[in-house]
């Protein structure tokens, strides 16, 4: 495998690598479970947005090491942006990175194993393609932190899987094992431990040997219109810097760092 170096926002937690046709993205963090920094946010928007002018890359994978795929943002990021003077009230970073998965052009593949997070899960709603282990779990607490749904999941996820389901993940904070995000519709595939990035190369490598353009233009016919879904997610970007600096919010974030603190 060729590694591929993308400038100053490469971090030592973030591997991107080029094989054949296929850039994967691999988030290595294992100490944290994964969970993402400023820095990997950005190199994993550098590594999406430097694909899409370069022919030679015909599909992207998101995966992460360890048996782990993230546990989404570090809560103190979440703590520190809603106590700051300032009036950013949120990491920009996770934007920016959501906006990349939005204009991403080519088929992107989800292989995840182990835990997705937050906006672990939140981005592989907007994967193409999604292959999960049995050990992996998917789920988005951000109620229990007094926070709003995210990267326009409340525009997808419905449309995916139906009110119901949307409802008891995204307002009831409720997890998803992988046999059930699989019969709700947003995982394709559920493989043995260890095997979804093995199972992703050949998904991807059958996405590659198709006609290019005709992959490119249905692939686009079948997503919503990305005027739409930027629409969503800045509404709820709006909402949610909002919330961060919730008196119910900022409780929930000392709570947590409380908990593990005992």
């Amino acid at each position: 495998m060729r590694p591929h170096t993308a400038g100053n926002t490469m971090t030592e937690h973030i591997i991107v690598a080029d094989e054949e046709s296929t850039r994967t993205i691999t988030m290595r963090r294992p100490e944290k479970k994964n969970t993402l920094t400023q820095e990997m946010y950005l190199a994993m928007s550098e590594a999406i947005d430097s694909a899409q002018s370069n022919p030679a890359i015909r599909c992207l994978i998101l995966t992460g090491r360890s048996g782990v795929f993230t546990a989404g943002n570090d809560i103190g990021d979440f703590l520190q942006a809603a106590t700051a003077k300032d009036d950013v009230a949120r990491p920009r970073n996770a934007v920016i990175f959501l906006q990349s998965l939005v204009n991403n052009r080519k088929p992107i593949i989800a292989a995840v194993d182990g835990i997705a997070i937050g906006i672990g899960t939140t981005m592989v709603f907007h994967c193409d393609f999604v292959i999960a282990s049995t050990t992996a779990t998917f789920s988005s607490p951000f109620i229990q932190y007094g926070l709003v749904p995210e990267g326009a999941t409340s525009l997808l996820l419905p449309r995916m899987v139906g009110h119901q389901r949307a409802f008891a993940m995204l307002v009831m904070g409720r997890s998803m094992s992988a046999e059930d995000a699989r019969e709700a519709g947003f995982v394709n595939t559920v493989v043995a431990r260890g095997h979804a990035v093995v199972e992703a190369r050949k998904v991807a490598r059958e996405i590659c040997a198709l006609p290019a353009d005709a992959v490119a233009v249905s692939r686009k016919l079948l997503k919503l219109p990305t005027e739409d879904i930027v629409r969503r997610m800045d509404q709820e970007d709006h909402l949610f810097r909002s919330r961060m600096r919730s008196p119910e919010a900022i409780a929930a974030f000392q709570n947590f760092f409380n908990r593990k603190k005992r």
